[in-house]
């Protein structure tokens, strides 16, 4: 049995684990309760996606709330993007999606965010954290107890308005394209396919649009796991396939011919339509590809780096003002003008405007990024393995240039190499990138053998 600091885990984005021995409907409340002493009496935003301990999970956040004075308004099924735009703009103290993201099924999680829709900064998150452990909760009296409210339309509306003010909607629809997509059965289900379909004009064709039913494959959108996509999107002779993972907030994407493009180059194309129009650098973890240097270089803007997880990219934005950013290892795109969060919904649209603006393929747009090679993967490790291992791998790569900010990454003349404790799993997060695919195999197996 793994041990329970590996199964129960409060990272940069709130807490997530196994549900039942490890996160329990208690533990959902007493984190609420504590949510709910920190953010003061008001409404607080609460929504999941479609995992089947998420109604159980909410209903004991929404006690946990409303034991510490707030009201609860209940959104329902709905991707993390579209609750957290809602709890910017409604005018809510915080919000809470209760969703384990690209986690397995079996997992869940609070995603916790501040009156503007964003993931807490490491100051507010400490803060939270030490509350919870000192279980110092306000206990609301009888006459201060607040109440459930139900609101399902108006944050679809507000996420749909805030991506067509961003692109010409005008223009997509004219073109009619043809697209496939594939929700997992999670929390774009019924928005995804109508917001391609009667927002944008597509013909769409969707497979695991069923929020009843588990996920049909692997939580994560990785092109390993999309084999069902991409034949759909060959067998309707689709311009574009998209998947989601079960909240909705990352995007993995197919070409015409079915084949799922790397992260990082949809990130790319992402991040090159978006620069002309708007003023800013770009920001992307540690283990997003060379290639958005490029493209950036390109446009005259610098690329900030920072470690892996959503918070952290956008703390480093909003700190220097980025046009855009995002995580190509997660397919995660986040577009300030629209909210500094990683959204599935505004990837599609601004790729759909590429297409549409161009004229050409999606496999053409990306045949002119620049190449490169990359390979990630994991492997399982006890946290108290790893003070060897991080100075073994180090040791192993003399004269590199070496980040020790999330992990170690280390910088060779030809590629790079990212070795981390994943944020959500007992693993360790292994990324490598290669000039070529020998060098890239070269180092990922050098890599994997030191680590296993």
């Amino acid at each position: 049995m793994a041990s329970r600091e590996h199964l129960l885990k409060v990272g940069v984005s709130g807490i997530r684990g196994v549900v039942g021995p490890f996160l329990t409907p208690s533990l959902a409340c007493a984190f609420a309760q504590a949510f709910g002493t920190y953010v003061g009496r008001g409404r607080v935003v609460v929504g999941r996606d479609t995992r089947a301990s998420g109604e159980m999970l909410q209903h004991a956040v929404a006690c946990g709330l409303l034991a510490a004075g707030c009201d609860v308004v209940d959104v329902g099924i709905l991707p993390t993007p579209t609750i957290q735009m809602y709890a910017g703009s409604s005018g809510a103290r915080g919000g809470v999606a209760v969703t384990a993201s690209h986690n397995p099924p079996e997992y869940n999680a609070l995603k916790l965010f501040n009156g503007s829709g964003l993931f807490f900064n490491n100051y507010e998150r400490g803060e939270l954290v030490d509350l919870y452990h000192q279980s110092d909760f306000r206990q609301a009296r009888n006459e201060e107890i607040g109440k459930v409210a139900v609101e399902a339309k108006a944050p679809v509306m507000e996420h749909v308005a805030r991506v067509l003010a961003q692109v010409d909607s005008a223009l997509i629809r004219r073109r009619r394209f043809r697209v496939a997509l594939d929700a997992v059965n999670g929390a774009g289900s019924v928005m995804s396919p109508a917001f391609l379909a009667e927002t944008l004009g597509c013909d769409v064709t969707a497979m695991s649009v069923d929020p009843t039913r588990p996920f049909p494959r692997e939580a994560e959108p990785r092109p390993q796991s999309l084999a069902g996509l991409s034949a759909l999107v060959r067998a309707r002779s689709s311009d574009i396939g998209f998947a989601q993972d079960p909240d909705a907030d990352r995007l993995a994407v197919a070409d015409e011919s079915g084949r799922v493009l790397d992260g990082d180059d949809m990130l790319a194309l992402v991040i090159d339509s978006a620069l002309p129009r708007t003023a800013g650098d770009v920001v992307v973890n540690l283990s997003t590809s060379l290639v958005i240097d490029d493209v950036a270089r390109r446009h005259g803007r610098r690329v900030h780096r920072t470690p892996v997880g959503e918070a952290n990219v956008v703390e480093v934005m909003q700190a220097v003002g980025a046009a855009i950013g995002g995580e190509g290892s997660s397919g995660g795109i986040i577009y300030p003008v629209v909210h500094l969060c990683r959204d599935s919904f505004t990837g599609m649209a601004l790729l759909l405007e590429v297409m549409a603006r161009s004229g050409e393929t999606l496999s053409a747009l990306a045949a002119r990024l620049p190449r490169y090679f990359r390979r990630s993967g994991q492997v399982p490790v006890e946290s108290r393995r790893l003070g060897a291992l991080m100075p073994m791998v180090e040791e192993s790569f003399p004269g590199a240039s070496v980040d020790r900010s999330d992990g170690i990454k280390l910088l060779l003349a030809d590629g790079w190499i990212h070795v981390r404790p994943s944020n959500t799993e007992p693993f360790l997060r292994i990324a490598v990138e290669g000039q070529s695919a020998e060098r890239l195999d070269t180092l990922y197996e050098k890599v994997l053998g030191l680590l296993e």
